[in-house]
């Protein structure tokens, strides 16, 4: 649900729009606007007690959501406020039938909204942006992939990385040699168990390299 449902054009292209155009999964991007009562589709006021900056008004928000609401929805309100987005988070809401996404824009959305119909607010990271609509792409993104076979081949998900508490290991495609630059001979040996154990040593050291709070998450 958004003002601007134009942002949104990233999502009808590559893997989401293949996916969703062979059925996997539905995917609409609603706008707020067209539930306005005011006769110039207005959906945000002054905020009370004062402040700079718009607030989107409870009216169109309400009127919206009430419109595709089932008992099966779980509602997220993209907020600077909200729990940090991660991949587990993103494998618990895969488990739902249906999410509703709102995108907040200008200061937010009016807390009786909150208050009255969202599950719980979802956020990108410590930062503020001008609206949720990037948040909510990440998110429909991110939780798109783990649908079975959205992506190429079973596992592909499965390696990722945080996936099993550590970076992804490098990997190499043909050719073997470019510019002097060669490929790993063990990747090219076909032993399938030593092709193995590199992998997993290469992502505990980049781990502890580049995150190693993700070590200390999971002794």
């Amino acid at each position: 649900m958004t003002l601007f449902p134009d942002s949104f054009a990233p999502l009808r292209e590559s893997i989401i729009a293949r996916a969703v155009d062979s059925g996997k999964f539905s995917l609409n991007i609603i706008n707020i606007r067209d539930f306005s009562a005011d006769k110039h589709k207005k959906c945000d006021d002054t905020i009370f007690g004062g402040g700079d900056g718009l607030l989107m008004m409870p009216q169109p928000l309400f009127d919206c959501i009430e419109s595709v609401k089932t008992e099966n929805s779980h509602i997220i309100y993209l907020s600077p406020k909200g729990e940090t987005f991660t991949q587990s988070k993103a494998k618990t809401l895969v488990e739902y039938e249906h999410l509703i996404l709102i995108c907040g824009h200008y200061e937010g959305i009016d807390q009786r909204v909150i208050d009255t119909f969202v599950d719980e607010e979802i956020s990108i990271g410590d930062y503020v942006l001008t609206g949720g609509e990037l948040p909510a792409m990440v998110v429909v993104d991110t939780v798109a992939r783990l649908i079975p076979k959205v992506l190429h081949g079973e596992n592909s998900a499965k390696d990722d990385s945080f996936e099993n508490g550590l970076l992804e290991y490098p990997q190499y495609t043909r050719p073997a040699d470019f510019r002097g630059l060669k490929v790993p001979e063990v990747l090219l040996s076909g032993n399938h168990q030593e092709i193995a154990k590199w992998r997993k040593a290469q992502s505990e050291r980049i781990t502890k390299e580049r995150r190693p709070d993700l070590i200390d998450k999971n002794n």
